[in-house]
């Protein structure tokens, strides 16, 4: 009963297609494009430039997040969301849709997604299989830039899905909640190095399920069925009826976790969003758990 009133989190790319055709792309509905790519890979805003969904804005993560911050890509306050949301033709109002180009299908749309519903946003969608399906498919691109008139948002923080580095370590002692992370195993367990800034040691918080968050994804690059992702949080014995929170390197693949699980009907999953890359930092020795010493010795 509970998935019949949440907000549906995908779109196909044949609906969003026959709303470009219809020329519905504006402020009742805006597209987004969310991707990113680690420094030296590529460029996504030049993508962006050479080819997109028509109608589509690029929504760019590194300029839409707390630039005082030392760790990675910390949310942004209220005031200074509203204020780009607002910039890209978003208003409460609007139904947002979210993709990336990323060749999995999906990486860091599901990230945009969840800064939209954590402030207080419930119209928002990711495109299921990404722009890679949607070039598969064969739908219309272009490298015209739209320039949609500013738009007025109000955000509000829904604290209930945001979790802090002292609530991580408060439920350390009190287990309400369940933690699942989201790296590859290699990095969770820490036989593998962690990508990225220099210095961040691969392992995890004690206590914590790993589920990569490429496994919700099928071969090609669409999310797997609720039926499927149920299965797999049960095969993980991670209870979908209790409390749960999700993190992964910096806040970015946790929202896969939420996603999925939002998909199976269950809206409420915080993200630790200073993940790993926070905790390795200050949790003191005996709350993070590696074998990365022994793995490189």
């Amino acid at each position: 009963m509970v998935q019949q009133v949440l907000y549906r989190a995908l779109v196909s790319s044949k609906w969003l297609a026959e709303c470009v055709r219809a020329d519905r792309i504006g402020p009742s509905l805006r597209v987004l494009d969310a991707s990113w790519y680690a420094p030296g890979e590529k460029s996504a805003q030049q993508d962006f430039h050479e080819r997109h969904i028509p109608g589509a804005s690029f929504f760019n993560i590194e300029e839409c997040k707390d630039k005082s911050s030392s760790y990675e890509l910390m949310l942004p306050s209220e005031a200074h969301f509203a204020d780009y949301v607002g910039q890209l033709g978003i208003s409460n109002d609007t139904h947002v849709v979210v993709y990336d180009g990323d060749d999995l299908g999906s990486f860091y749309a599901p990230r945009a997604w969840w800064m939209f519903r954590v402030f207080g946003h419930r119209t928002v969608s990711v495109l299921n299989g990404g722009f890679k399906n949607w070039v598969k498919e064969g739908h219309p691109v272009t490298s015209e830039i739209s320039r949609p008139e500013p738009a007025v948002f109000k955000a509000t923080l829904n604290k209930s899905l945001l979790k802090t580095y002292e609530e991580m370590v408060e439920n350390l002692e009190s287990k309400r909640f369940q933690v699942v992370d989201s790296r590859s195993e290699g990095r969770f367990r820490g036989t593998e190095p962690e990508p990225g800034k220099e210095g961040l040691e691969p392992g995890h918080i004690p206590g914590t399920v790993n589920m990569p968050f490429f496994n919700f994804l099928t071969e090609a690059g669409f999310e797997k069925s609720p039926e499927e992702l149920q299965h797999m949080f049960q095969e993980k014995k991670v209870d979908l009826s209790k409390p749960l929170i999700a993190t992964c390197r910096k806040g970015v693949t946790a929202c896969h976790i939420a996603l999925a699980a939002y998909i199976c009907g269950k809206p409420d999953v915080a993200v630790y969003d200073g993940s790993w890359s926070e905790w390795f930092r200050r949790a003191p020795p005996e709350y993070k758990v590696s074998e990365w010493k022994r793995g490189t010795a």
